[in-house]
């Protein structure tokens, strides 16, 4: 049997074992999990962070010149691997150790979503944007996780660059029990200003919409809480507040939950979907691209357009609310659609597939 590919794996917006949870710290994670199911050996060789969130020129110099001295230290500590991989290369966390280093060990770089913000070139991230995109050009492959993000990469690929979709996938190899379809409507996510709480007002106003008797539990905690809390207070008890949740619990909301609504603004693609219907939860999410590629086909027929507002969500929210048999067959098709697509063997497949050309190369 030949040796498990040894896999240098970094992420430069944040690092799996960052202590903040994130959809970008679940997803890195996930990642090598995921890696080590497909068998392949996998090493988070830095754990150094490379953000510019304000788009400041002197913060991006401060990095390139760390950056320089951690591709130093690693060129010495680095343990020998096949395959450098890094998550997540964009204008404001560009990859500045995997071109150089990959370079310098004469071995593929793989980079996993990645993109080429042009827009962004001659601006306040003028340096970290070019970065980006010349990291981006050093990569062998490139794995998208939407169909959407992999038009962009096609668009302006390089040379011959190889390009694939890797589905986002749930750390899992099989389906938790099914849910019960029955407890209050749920609803999850960070709270912090910007696109998180455009969707809190989304569910706040189409609640306004919502007859009967109806109860939301929301699961989550941040900077904006008091914000969010404010966008519920008209509705009393009938919305609770549960906060960060440790995984067993949240498993538990989700198994007594009757639906999940959360619209979904600017969502890259939501994991908090695929949790959801990994327990045969309906979805209440508006048709966003990046969103409706991780909906079920059940799930994606009954999301609106943004342009349609809170009236249609608080539309289909009550018909699943006063539907179970509506809710039923939803369980079905979310559940069948996570099992086919978004779990850890179907993505262990599809990344061993595609670096699979890359370590033949080196042979």
């Amino acid at each position: 049997m030949p040796p498990a590919p040894r896999i240098a794996f970094y992420a430069p917006m944040k690092s799996p074992d960052h202590p903040v949870p994130s959809g970008d710290r679940e997803v890195a994670r996930n990642l090598m999990r995921m890696m080590e199911h497909a068998g392949c050996s996998v090493d988070l060789v830095s754990t150094w962070r490379c953000r510019d969130k304000q788009g400041d020129p002197s913060v991006q110099a401060q990095f390139f010149d760390a950056a320089t001295a951690e591709v130093e230290r690693l060129k010495a500590d680095l343990p020998a691997f096949d395959l450098w991989v890094t998550y997540h290369n964009y204008y404001k966390a560009p990859d500045l150790l995997g071109p150089a280093l990959s370079q310098i060990r004469a071995t593929p770089y793989v980079q996993i979503e990645s993109t080429r913000a042009l827009k962004r070139l001659d601006g306040p991230w003028d340096r970290f944007a070019r970065a980006a995109h010349a990291a981006a050009d050093h990569a062998d492959l490139i794995l998208s996780l939407t169909q959407r993000d992999q038009k962009t990469l096609i668009r302006d690929r390089f040379q011959d660059q190889s390009l694939a979709v890797l589905a986002p996938f749930l750390n899992c190899t099989d389906l938790p029990p099914a849910s019960r379809l029955s407890g209050p409507m749920l609803s999850v996510g960070m709270m912090r200003e910007g696109d998180k709480l455009a969707s809190y007002k989304f569910i706040a106003e189409s609640l306004l919409h919502l007859p009967g008797d109806w109860q939301l539990n929301i699961v989550g905690d941040g900077p904006a809480r008091q914000r969010v809390e404010a966008l519920f207070a008209p509705f009393g008890a009938r919305v609770r507040f549960l906060g960060q949740l440790t995984r067993d619990a949240l498993e538990d909301e989700y198994r007594n939950a009757r639906l999940f609504f959360w619209p979904g603004v600017n969502e890259a693609f939501g994991m908090v979907y695929l949790e959801a219907q990994s327990f045969g939860l309906p979805v209440v999410a508006q048709n966003r691209p990046g969103v409706d590629e991780v909906l079920s086909p059940t799930n994606r027929a009954l999301a609106p357009a943004p342009s349609a507002g809170p009236v249609a969500l608080a539309a289909v929210l009550q018909s699943l609310n006063t539907s179970p048999a509506m809710r039923q067959s939803h369980l079905t098709d979310a559940r069948a659609h996570t099992q086919e697509r978004h779990l850890m063997p179907a993505a262990a497949q599809s990344f061993r597939a595609a670096i699979t050309p890359l370590l033949e190369r080196r042979q």
